[in-house]
């Protein structure tokens, strides 16, 4: 029997068990869900309680107001220093939400700014409602973006739109986004939680090992050559044929009939 896992409850953030999924919603709404450093920190324990609990299979995450995140919550880097940003490495949390093996869907409605931008881009899949405003405006501050947004927005849009936007601050809109690569799923204002739980529904009901190599996979192709990327991904191919699921599956396509996984 699966041991039933309790979550940890956040003040600014709001942690809820669904069916197959956690649902993670940043609960900061009179800064916009601005990301202070204790905002983040408890994103990336949540996360990393979800990738522990076997009845888990994608983690949704959204805002709570008019706002995925607007951004990083500058009261806590106004007073900080180079000396001080070395000794602490903050922003190390990040690479522990990139760690997470379980898909990671974001529901942006409103703003997607800064590090709000970021902790979209770092999701598996990106849904955003139409109205949202994305961007990295982080030049209006005389600083660059810190959390991966040179990086991921490079890779998902190019080297020089990602340029134009992040030189410039200029924000971009989701159907904009969404010609360039950077959204999954556009979908009308109000709609993109929906979306994002239809989506992770969907996933629940797939054998939860396939999911966490296939996540795997995608992600290796990204850090891989071509020929890397086709081996790893035919050793991992290889590797589910060792699964109770695999048999499952193909035995219940064979019939005609609905699967039952076991993540076996």
């Amino acid at each position: 029997m699966r041991a039933i896992m309790s979550y940890n409850s956040y003040e600014d953030l709001t942690v809820e068990k669904k069916n197959g999924y956690l649902l993670l919603k940043l609960n900061r709404p009179d800064v916009l869900n601005a990301l202070s450093f204790q905002l983040v920190s408890h994103i990336a324990e949540a996360m990393k309680e979800a990738d522990a609990d076997d009845d888990v299979k994608s983690v949704v995450i959204t805002g709570n107001g008019r706002a995925f995140s607007a951004g990083a919550d500058i009261r806590d880097m106004e007073n900080r220093s180079f000396i001080s940003f070395e000794h602490r490495d903050d922003f190390s949390v990040w690479d522990d939400m990139l760690e997470v093996r379980k898909p990671v869907i974001a529901a942006v409605e409103g703003y997607a700014l800064g590090g709000g931008c970021e902790l979209a881009m770092s999701a598996d899949i990106l849904v955003a409602a139409e109205g949202t405003k994305f961007g990295q405006p982080e030049i209006n501050l005389a600083i660059i973006p810190g959390a991966g947004g040179t990086q991921r927005l490079s890779r998902a849009i190019g080297r020089h739109r990602a340029m134009r936007y992040i030189l410039t601050g200029e924000l971009f809109t989701a159907a904009e986004a969404f010609s360039m690569g950077l959204v999954s799923s556009l979908v009308p204002p109000g709609q993109a939680l929906t979306e994002a739980i239809r989506i992770a529904e969907k996933i629940a009901e797939k054998s939860l090992i396939s999911v966490l190599l296939a996540k795997e996979a995608v992600n290796f192709s990204q850090e891989s050559t071509l020929t890397q990327g086709l081996k790893f991904e035919r050793q991992l191919f290889y590797s589910l044929f060792s699964t109770a699921d695999r048999k499952e599956g193909m035995e219940a396509f064979l019939h005609k009939r609905k699967p039952s996984f076991s993540d076996s």
